[in-house]
Parts: C-alpha cells; structure tokens; sequence
C-alpha cells in the first residue's frame, strides 16, 4: 500500500507467495495449537490486540479490535487494554496472558522475566503456554510485516461466526 507521503512498498503475497503461504501455515498451526489447548478466543484477541498496540500496526489493531467485538468483546475493555493493569476489567488468566504478551513482544527489553513467566504457568497449563507463545510470536510477525509493508487499516471485516 502507498500513500502520498510514503514511496511503493513491496506487495509480499505477489513478491514472495512460497513464504507468505508458510506465514499463514503457522498462522493456522498456532490457532490449531490454541484451540486443541482450550486457550479462550477472547484471550488470544486481547494478546493479538495488545501486541498490536505496543507495536503501533494500525492494520492489526483494526482487525484484532473488529474480530474481539466479533466474539463479544465490550468497548469498555478493549479502550482500556493499554492500561489493563490499572483496571479491574480483566480476569486473573486474562492478566497472566497480557503480561507475558508484553514479555515477548518486548523482549529486548530483558527478555521474558522468571516472575512474568510463573504468573503465566499458574493459570495456563504447558500446552496452554505454548500456544500463547505461539499466538504472540506469530502476531508480532505479522505486525511487523504490515508495518513494513504499509497495509492499510479500515477495510477488513470478521468473517462470521
């Protein structure tokens, strides 16, 4: 995408197809993971979300806020993810969740604190773990590739339930 204050970006998908099919292979691998783990819809909208808001994806942020109303998320909650740990809105595993997003999508930051990851491990079991890691891994790929690439946000629209 290009606007006019930007020069032509590389499109991924007609530039490199084999490699932009393995992303959505993974993509699709880590919510096979999730789903098979019983890891929430909604917690992974708000780890997708939140990696998205510290990443600043304008792309992103449109489809993950679009597909968390989608599964009944209130407005309420998602204003308020960028401060969710100064509010009471979120659950104990949702906080768990958020906390170790923010630990690997920060990760320079000094790595993912022991702390952090116990908190997680209290309330998620490994192969719940595992695909939180996953889901946020894969999300910060992906935001980095619309960042990159210049998606533009607006358009996209959750396919139905």
């Amino acid at each position: 995408m290009t606007n006019s204050n930007s020069v032509s970006r590389v499109a991924l998908k007609k530039t490199t197809p084999q490699v932009s099919a393995a992303m959505a292979s993974l993509h699709a691998a880590a919510v096979s993971a999730a789903q098979e783990a019983k890891v929430e819809p909604e917690i992974l909208e708000l780890v997708r979300t939140r990696a998205s808001q510290i990443n600043g994806c304008a792309f992103c942020l449109d489809m993950h806020t679009k597909d968390a109303r989608a599964h009944g998320e209130s407005e309420q909650r998602l204003y308020a993810l960028n401060a969710w740990r100064e509010t009471p809105f979120f659950s104990e595993r949702e906080r768990a969740a958020l906390a170790l997003t923010e630990a690997v999508t920060l990760v320079h930051d000094g790595q993912v604190p022991d702390a952090v990851y116990a908190e997680a491990a209290e309330v998620f079991d490994e192969a719940q773990l595992a695909a939180l890691i996953w889901a946020a891994a894969v999300i910060n790929a992906y935001n980095r590739i619309a960042i990159a690439t210049r998606m533009a946000p607006g358009a996209y629209q959750p396919a139905g339930k």
